[in-house]
């Protein structure tokens, strides 16, 4: 070898040395990268195998201890099961004013509310202490949009404190102003600002008129077009934002978008019946009593 090419060779050797010596950058996290192990935990949850998801977010969590983005899947395995076990995700909830905007029938599963509160506080514990390390970190500005949001609809929906809802509302959205300033393309933290526009633009006028000289706002079509960014070009949180759009479609007597959403959820997700009951109901056509379990 040529003392040239030995010269070369060192280089490189350095380089590489140094490259990988260097931190996870912003593009390497589960925010901005898909990890097949998330995703397919994510599949899970869409087909409503929660304990299976949640072990296999709990698995992951174990190998990247220092990740927000753990704790907040796990807790959205709790909040998923929950909604599911009260309906939530649903036309006949969403289509019930009263329970649309005043909550569920009764109380939330207790045991599952205290994994999803764990989790959250988890999640929220190492996103802080990576924001001192950095205030713009891009993965803590995540997680924290998630657990805001996630919050937020605890509490409106299942918890019924309003006021408490608002504020993680306001918070999911200062979060997830400050991530998509620096990162526009992290398309599932925008399921978070359009679903706060939605719900509360979809309040009274005088209860929205409240909340605006508060510094809250909503806008029912901006919420929907914001969702509508994450149904087309999400990564994690798509399929939950074609539920909750095809969901808002349905209020908002835009079949034409629900029965796409919905037959595209269907054939995504065969082995449940969920999306195959809501594409049904969309179509004015009676439930399918013969469908994959």
């Amino acid at each position: 070898m040529t003392s040239k090419t030995l010269r070369l060779f060192l280089v490189f050797l350095l380089a590489a040395t140094i490259a990988s010596a260097q931190p996870a950058t912003e593009g390497d996290g589960p925010a901005f990268t898909t990890v097949p192990e998330l995703m397919a935990a994510f599949r899970l949850l869409y087909i409503q195998k929660y304990p299976e998801a949640r072990a296999a977010f709990e698995a992951w969590e174990s190998q990247h201890v220092d990740d927000p983005f753990g704790p907040a899947a796990i807790a959205a395995s709790y909040l998923f099961e929950e909604f599911h076990n009260q309906g939530v995700l649903t036309s006949d909830f969403f289509l019930n004013e009263k329970r649309f905007l005043h909550g569920i029938e009764g109380e939330p599963n207790p045991q599952l509310m205290e994994g999803f509160d764990d989790a959250i506080r988890s999640a929220r514990a190492l996103a802080k202490q990576r924001l001192k390390n950095n205030q713009n970190d891009p993965e803590a500005l995540y997680a924290l949009t998630l657990c805001a949001g996630m919050e937020s609809d605890s509490d409106m929906i299942l918890r019924k404190h309003n006021l408490d809802a608002v504020k993680r509302l306001k918070e999911a959205n200062t979060h997830a102003k400050a991530l998509l300033a620096q990162q526009p393309d992290t398309y599932d933290a925008y399921v978070a600002l359009g679903s706060a526009n939605y719900i509360i633009g979809s309040l009274s006028v005088g209860f929205r008129a409240m909340l605006w000289f508060g510094g809250v706002h909503g806008d029912k079509k901006l919420g929907m077009d914001q969702v509508g960014k994450t149904a087309e070009n999400g990564r994690y949180l798509k399929p939950f934002a074609k539920i909750m759009l095809g969901l808002a479609a349905r209020r908002e007597k835009q079949n034409k978008l629900a029965q796409k959403l919905f037959h595209e959820l269907s054939e995504e997700f065969p082995e449940s019946p969920q999306y195959a009951i809501e594409y049904a109901k969309a179509m004015g056509r009676p439930a399918p009593t013969s469908i994959h379990q």
